[in-house]
C-alpha cells in the first residue's frame, strides 16, 4: 500500500470549449475518509477528493455531466460513490465495484441513483477481479448495465478476448485497454481490440493516456492509436479526465491541459460531439 500524490488542485481553465452536455466519463470520489473509511485491503491511499472538489473542477473545465467510477481505495463498499450520485443528481452516473450475487433490491436502489456498470480490475487490491466476469455479465444484461475492464497490461485483453467475444453485455475498456504507445496499432493487443470493436458491444475510453505515453505532454506518440480509433469507431468512443489521478507514477497532469488535448486528438467537431456528448448519453442513459 502506498500514498498517492495529490492532484493538481490549481486547475487551469482550458482553451478548448466543451460542448453543451459534455460528459467526463471517468472520475473518482475519495472520502472524506472520516465519513467513508478506506478498505483495509486497498493497494493505495489517496487524499480526500470530495464531491465539492470535483464539482469545482467540472465548473472550471466547463463540463456538465459526469460518471463516478468507484475508486479502489474504498474496496467494495460503494457508499462514497453512491453518496456522490445522490448529491450530484441527474447530471451524474456511476460504475460500481461489487461482487456478483448482491440482492436485487440493492442493485435496483443503486440503479435508481444512477449506477450503470460493474468494474473489474487487475490493478488495485480489495476489489473485484475477472473471475467474476461471467456472473457480472449476466447481471449486467439483467440490469441494462455494462462491464468496465481495468487492465494492468494490454496482454490481459488478448487473454480475455474469447470471453469478450461471447459476452452479450456492453463492455468498456478503461484507458485504451492499457495499450502503450510503443505497442501501437500493429500490436497483437490493438488487433484484438479491433476485432472486439467489430462486435458492436465494446467501447473505448480515452482516459489517463499520459500513463501510456513515452513522451511528455502532449504525448504525441499516442496519436496513431487515438486517430485510428476515432476514424473506425467514432460511435463507441468516450473520454474521461481520470481525476484525481490515483496511482499516478508520472508527473501529475493539470486537468485543464488534459481537456486541451481533445482537439489535438479529435480535430473533427462532429466526432468530438459524439465522444463527449452523444456516446456517453447512449451508454449511461442521460
Amino acid at each position: 500500500m502506498h500514498a498517492c500524490p495529490a492532484p493538481d488542485r490549481n486547475t487551469r481553465a482550458p482553451r478548448f470549449r466543451m460542448p453543451a452536455n459534455a460528459c467526463d466519463c471517468h472520475a473518482h470520489i475519495f472520502g472524506p475518509v472520516a465519513r467513508f473509511p478506506y478498505s483495509p485491503d486497498r493497494s493505495y491511499t489517496p487524499e480526500d477528493c470530495t464531491v465539492e472538489d470535483y464539482e469545482k473542477l467540472l465548473a472550471t473545465l466547463g463540463i456538465d455531466r459526469a460518471v463516478i467510477v468507484h475508486g479502489g481505495a474504498h474496496g467494495t463498499d460503494n457508499s462514497a460513490t453512491l453518496d456522490a450520485l445522490r448529491r450530484m443528481g441527474p447530471r451524474a452516473r456511476g460504475v460500481a465495484v461489487i461482487p456478483p450475487g448482491r440482492p436485487n433490491a440493492e442493485r435496483e436502489a443503486m440503479h435508481a441513483l444512477g449506477m450503470r456498470g460493474y468494474r473489474m480490475s487487475t490493478v488495485v487490491g480489495g476489489g473485484v477481479g475477472f473471475d467474476a466476469f461471467d456472473a457480472l455479465a449476466g447481471e449486467a444484461r439483467e440490469m441494462g448495465w455494462h462491464l468496465v475492464l481495468h487492465f494492468k497490461k494490454s496482454t490481459e485483453l488478448v487473454d480475455l478476448a474469447p470471453l469478450l467475444r461471447a459476452c452479450q453485455a456492453d463492455v468498456v475498456l478503461d484507458h485504451l485497454a492499457r495499450i502503450r504507445a510503443e505497442e501501437g496499432v500493429n500490436s497483437p493487443a490493438f488487433r484484438v481490440l479491433a476485432g472486439l470493436m467489430d462486435t458492436g458491444r465494446v467501447w473505448i475510453k480515452l482516459a489517463s493516456l499520459y500513463r501510456l505515453s513515452n513522451e511528455p505532454y502532449p504525448h504525441a506518440d499516442m496519436l496513431p492509436m487515438i486517430q485510428e480509433a476515432a476514424q473506425r469507431w467514432p460511435d463507441r468512443l468516450i473520454w474521461g479526465s481520470n481525476w484525481p489521478h490515483p496511482i499516478c507514477d508520472v508527473p501529475m497532469p493539470n486537468d485543464g491541459d488534459l481537456v486541451d488535448l481533445i482537439p489535438l486528438w479529435i480535430p473533427d467537431p462532429a466526432v468530438q460531439q459524439k465522444m463527449l456528448v452523444e456516446n456517453p448519453a447512449a451508454l449511461y442513459g442521460f
